[in-house]
């Protein structure tokens, strides 16, 4: 496709690792007529998939890395996965803070990204067991110095995991004895049958206990979380009040969801109906909004 040549690099890579997943391999030469780009540009996008870990080069093409279901890849790692969507679904899911609220904010790269959207609503309270989501709020202040209206950061304390959350009896202990508004939640893996699930089993229970002292869960996911499965579940589908993701989750992947959440919101596309799940429907092509505007935007924060 000769319109990709102009694709940014983390765009291309995204493909390929679509493509990689979707079909459970694919060649170099494959990819270079897909993606309209040069033999040595694929290879370049292919060895900086590799070295984060999402896939395993071999002769002539790459293949999925099979990963155990108690791997868990570093922070460093997976923020360089769909970044692109995750800008987009931290700017939808930021869209729902009223001012003034009570959030948390679980371990993730896709809630520290949220964390950078939050920084203008003014006066929040925020409850985070992320080092990296509470460093966002700190280096603000540092930054710009003290403000009115500026976040009150609770950090939990606990033991440091890969992915820089803390876990463990004493993050367990401080959450239990809170109470938020509304918790912005990242996961490993989404599917119907494990529900919310993590490859760290300390950081499962401390997602649990965030679950039990929200009003309100919002999971935050783009649409390669779907289907994944980590080594212990520590939140039912039916737990979940709102799931944010992009327009890559697949239409079965919607209809299973619209069984058991309250409200699905797709990043790019406008919500409709009226029944218990708010669906995404794919706008006709003269309708279609930019894909920089949440389809939250008209909105009542209190409503989530």
């Amino acid at each position: 496709m000769s319109e990709n040549q102009n694709l940014l690099a983390e765009q291309r890579r995204a493909l390929i690792l679509d493509e990689v997943r979707r079909r459970g391999g694919v060649r170099v030469n494959e990819l270079t007529r897909k993606l309209g780009v040069s033999d040595m540009t694929v290879r370049r996008d292919l060895d900086a998939l590799a070295r984060q870990g999402v896939l395993e080069k071999v002769h002539g093409g790459a293949v999925p890395v099979a990963e155990a279901s108690a791997h868990e890849p570093g922070f460093e790692a997976k923020s360089g996965l769909e970044p692109t969507a995750k800008e987009d679904i931290a700017r939808a899911a930021a869209s729902l803070v009223a001012p003034g609220s009570a959030v948390a904010l679980s371990g993730g790269t896709t809630t520290y990204t949220l964390a950078h959207h939050l920084l203008d609503v003014p006066d929040l309270t925020v409850v985070t067991n992320s080092v990296r989501v509470a460093d966002v709020f700190h280096s603000a202040q540092r930054t710009s110095g003290p403000r009115q209206g500026s976040a009150t950061v609770v950090l939990t304390g606990g033991v440091r995991t890969p992915s820089d959350s803390l876990v463990g009896p004493v993050a367990d202990q401080a959450i239990a004895s809170l109470h938020f508004d509304v918790l912005f939640l990242g996961v490993h893996g989404i599917s119907p049958e494990a529900g919310l699930s993590t490859p760290n089993l300390a950081e499962a229970e401390t997602n649990r206990r965030l679950v039990q002292s929200a009003r309100r869960v919002v999971v935050v996911a783009d649409h390669t979380k779907w289907g994944t499965v980590g080594l212990s579940s520590f939140a039912t589908l039916s737990q979940v009040d709102t799931l944010v993701t992009d327009a890559g989750l697949p239409a079965e992947a919607r209809a299973e969801i619209s069984e058991h959440l309250n409200r699905l919101v797709v990043t790019g596309e406008r919500e409709c109906g009226d029944g218990p799940l708010a669906d995404a429907e794919t706008p006709s092509p003269d309708s279609t909004p930019d894909s920089s505007e949440s389809s939250l935007n008209s909105e009542d924060p209190a409503d989530i």
